[in-house]
């Protein structure tokens, strides 16, 4: 129900956007002034905007399913001289709504450190082939491995475990919408086209998101099927890198309504082809490591009527990777010599339905999902103890997750609160050959099956008048069971195990004005345990690994909210009690283990501003700093000298700039840049993992020329082509030498048009 009076545009956008639980924004200040006659009466958010916007020369998009923009739908009057303005941020925003709260909570009210990453479609169309790769160079708190597209651990805030994937959960639960995407496999790296924003939740966020988000988590929310309208759009790139390896990436989007305002399908299909950059001289090959990644979503949306709607969705993606991104120090720059290929496969397939009814202040959502995921990787294990000549070793994992969660959350704005049930099954088998090229044989490896249910619920109770108690918890009953598996079949049964695990969380917020709330939080998040396969397959020597859990008080404040005004800014600081720190690990030989390495403390501190001193111009800084230490390590790591957690440097930063000026009415110009630091950090806790690695700045500029529906890009990335390196591993059976660099990408030239309809 809609009660808007007539009057300034401007203002009555604020009203719908409050009373449709929405964001607006709008991308000329000028249609701000136009006048409405308003709006009164039962509507669609959809039929609401048209009705509104009717005769002010405005029209609307959906950038996803709660945030809008209003632009011209027609020229506007001749303007003396061009003036600067910037379509892409919003300069009315009514809410940025942080919908991984589950409560649709606005990132102004939110009690905790959350970044809400708008992606429109000039961004999506210029950045989506990078995958999670444009995702982390935006932001210094989060932190990835570099073993290549689709084989990359995330971390967030230094709650980072290993350098290695292996059979224990991630510490950042990732998510597509409502869907969780992974359980103990590493990121799938989705392309981000159609993707209409990214959520990064800091954690712990065990009590509404469970097991497996000790860091936090991070929710990719695409752009949903539209009934009222007919669209699509595409992105078409070529790339170029110093030393003349070329590549191109091409991406669409279709939006098609297929009933009178219930029914809509809309479909993403994309393809790219990252080039290679190292050379193998001893096989004579050059450009070994290039990738190609291919794959689509689809989505069809049914709204029968009464509040109720209907989402079913799938999706898929394919990475193939010709060969490892890493090379030798010492050797010439980009090369390394191998005695094979060692390859590396990423199929990832996903189908979903999502039932969602809505209130007038409560709202359900019920999510059932499947998600299949394979993973093939080969490596050259010349060298392996008990061996001559050259010798590969292939792993396979395949992963089979079922997840389903129904929730009720109040979203009246005064005591908002959720409640729900979660389930999740995940089946994970881990094959193993090692042997000479082509007559590898099978070693042992092993099934995982977990099972898990959960209740969960958080409430939030006012104090005073600015003052606001969250409080809630998590409760779960886990089982675990594993088998050791041998050529033909299951060998040995190992003894299954339940677990209880309890999640609290409590804050306290102040909202000192409408831009500016302190908080202060105290949450815990749990990982459950499982079953390692000793090197050598033997069913005694194989064992359990325990769950651990990290428990972390934070205090922060946040000023605004980055896109919007001219000033916004935050802080956070935190102390993290980690224990029983589960690793992915390698043994002296190569082969992979797993265990319990101890307890460790985090401390950090992470803080940015976003500023517009002139109208199209922002200038925005992050940065974060870190202290990490296993103070109790187990006993197998207790004379390890440093015992800093891997991945994680002591401090990082980013600057960036943008600038947008109108060249006319109907054509804008967008100039941006940014420089990041990453800080030096160490491969793992004693030797061999005691290596260092980080400590490089890069630097990335580009420029978009936009006309009507048409846009023309041109990007650069590592402006400086400094070599770097990223990651201290590439190849677990040459890791004693302590010799390898994973170098970051040469500087790429991109050139893309793109277009929307």
């Amino acid at each position: 129900m809609f009660a808007i009076p007539p009057g300034n545009l401007g203002d009555a956008l604020i009203r719908l956007g409050g009373q449709a639980g929405i964001s607006v924004g709008i991308n000329d200040p000028g249609l701000a002034d136009a006048r409405t006659k308003g709006l009164r009466g039962r509507y669609s958010t959809a039929a609401g905007l048209r009705l509104l916007l009717a005769g002010t020369g405005a029209d609307f998009a959906f950038v996803d399913d709660r945030t809008v923009r209003i632009f011209w739908a027609v020229i506007p009057p001749p303007r003396p001289a061009a003036t600067p303005r910037a379509p892409m941020i919003p300069a009315i925003d009514t809410s940025i709504v942080v919908t991984a709260s589950k409560q649709n909570t606005p990132l102004k009210h939110y009690a905790g450190t959350a970044t809400v990453l708008q992606l429109d479609r000039d961004t999506t169309a210029r950045e989506a082939s990078r995958g999670t790769e444009a995702i982390v160079a935006r932001l210094p708190i989060l932190t990835a491995t570099s073993l290549g597209a689709g084989r990359d651990k995330l971390f967030i805030r230094g709650i980072a475990d290993s350098s290695f994937n292996g059979p224990s959960q991630s510490t950042v639960g990732l998510y597509l919408g409502e869907v969780r995407m992974t359980y103990n496999a590493p990121d799938p790296d989705l392309n981000l086209y159609d993707i209409g924003r990214v959520e990064v939740l800091e954690g712990p966020q065990g009590t509404l998101y469970g097991t497996g988000s000790l860091g936090g988590i991070i929710r990719l929310v695409p752009n949903l099927p539209d009934p009222s309208r007919i669209g699509g759009s595409f992105s078409l790139g070529g790339a170029a890198l110093a030393g003349g390896s070329t590549g191109g990436d091409i991406a669409a989007m279709v939006n098609l309504p297929l009933t009178d305002g219930r029914v809509a399908l809309r479909g993403v299909a994309y393809a790219a082809h990252h080039p290679g950059y190292i050379d193998d001289p001893g096989r004579g090959l050059r450009d070994i490591n290039g990738s190609n990644i291919k794959g689509g979503r689809v989505a069809v949306a049914f709204r029968p009527g009464g509040g109720w709607t209907i989402t079913v969705g799938g999706m898929l993606q394919s990475i193939t990777t010709r060969d490892g991104q890493y090379v030798l120090r010492g050797g010439p720059r980009l090369t390394r010599r191998s005695n094979f290929a060692q390859p590396f496969d990423n199929d990832y397939r996903l189908a979903s339905v999502s039932v969602a009814k809505q209130w007038s202040a409560v709202e359900l959502t019920s999510t059932s999902a499947v998600v299949w995921h394979d993973i093939a990787t080969r490596f050259d294990a010349t060298g392996y103890s008990g061996t001559v000549g050259p010798i590969q070793f292939d792993e396979a994992i395949t992963t089979t997750l079922y997840s389903h969660e129904t929730r009720l959350a109040n979203r009246d704005g005064r005591r908002p609160w959720v409640a729900g049930i979660s389930i999740l099954h995940d089946v994970t088998r881990l094959n193993r050959d090692l042997g000479p090229p082509g007559v590898a044989e099978p070693i042992t490896g092993i099934r995982n099956t977990t099972s898990e249910i959960a209740l969960f619920g958080q409430y939030s109770l006012p104090l005073l008048p600015r003052t606001m108690l969250i409080a809630g918890g998590r409760l779960t009953y886990g089982r675990s069971a594993a088998a050791l598996l041998d050529e033909p079949a299951v060998d040995a049964a190992l003894p299954a195990q339940s677990v209880w695990r309890f999640a609290p969380t409590i804050a306290l917020s102040w909202q000192a004005s409408d831009r500016l709330i302190g908080f202060v939080r105290f949450q815990k998040a749990d990982r459950a345990g499982g079953v390692e396969v000793a090197p050598s397959g033997d069913a005694e020597l194989s064992r359990r690994y325990a769950s651990d859990s990290v428990a972390m008080a934070e205090l922060g404040f946040r000023l605004g909210t980055g896109g919007t005004g001219r000033f916004s800014a935050g802080a956070t600081l935190s102390m993290a009690r980690w224990t029983g720190v589960q690793a992915d690990l390698i043994d002296i030989n190569g082969l992979p283990y797993t265990a319990n390495i101890g307890d460790g403390r985090i401390y950090a501190l992470d803080a940015q501003f976003e500023w517009r001193p002139v109208g199209g111009l922002t200038l925005g800084a992050s940065t974060f700093f870190n202290l990490s230490r296993l103070n109790r390590p187990a006993p197998a790591f207790a004379t390890a000298s440093d015992r800093e957690l891997p991945n994680i440097a002591e401090e990082g930063a980013q600057v960036r700039a943008g600038y947008t000026v109108a060249l006319s009415p109907t054509v804008d110009l967008t100039v941006d840049g940014s420089l990041r630091y990453v800080g030096a950090s160490q491969l793992g806790i004693g030797f061999p993992l005691d290596v260092a690695q980080g400590d490089f700045a890069e630097a990335a500029a580009g420029a978009r020329l936009a006309r009507g529906q048409w846009g023309l890009s041109f990007d650069i990335t590592n402006l400086g082509n400094i070599h770097g390196n990223r990651f201290a591993y590439g190849n677990p059976f040459g890791l004693t030498a302590r010799n390898q660099i994973t170098p970051l990408r040469p500087r790429t030239l991109r050139i893309g048009i793109d277009a929307r309809f």
